[in-house]
């Protein structure tokens, strides 16, 4: 069971971190590029699977030599939950600055403006998933660590 986990600690990892340098060059640059999401969902469905090994550890009975590996086995599928519902109150953020109620708000705005008010949420989204996604890949290092 430690080497099935270390195994998965170790794609989610990888692949998280990959969506972390991916999503926060972008931000830093402005522009989201295309790649990003399907990276950042790939991570996020990675974290799903390392959640059922730990499901798997917990009724097999495994022992790990530190009781810290199932915080760090669990914790990855808390953090994704939570960055998804920062993610998406993110956009609302965005249009209560602006002054907007909704995203027909929006629509009614000259098309400069909305394409600006799209970057900015958008630009707020890739953070939120760039930010989760490093500490997610911290928190799968960690189960190789402490198995």
């Amino acid at each position: 069971m430690a080497q099935t986990a270390d195994i998965t600690a170790i794609v989610v990892a990888s692949i998280n971190t990959l969506a972390a340098v991916v999503g926060l060059w972008g931000w830093w640059r402005w522009e989201t590029p295309r790649a990003f999401w399907p990276i950042a969902r790939t991570g996020q469905l990675a974290t799903t699977v390392l959640a059922g090994v730990a499901a798997v550890a917990i009724v097999t009975g495994f022992k790990p030599s530190d009781n810290l590996f199932w915080l760090y086995l669990l914790l990855p599928i808390a953090i994704s939950i939570i960055a998804e519902q920062l993610r998406i109150a993110s956009a609302q953020m965005i249009l209560d600055v602006h002054g907007l109620e909704d995203a027909q708000a929006v629509g009614r705005l000259p098309e400069d403006e909305q394409h600006g008010i799209v970057q900015e949420i958008v630009r707020r989204e890739t953070l939120v998933l760039a930010l989760a996604a490093l500490v997610i890949a911290f928190l799968a290092f960690r189960v190789v660590v402490t198995t």
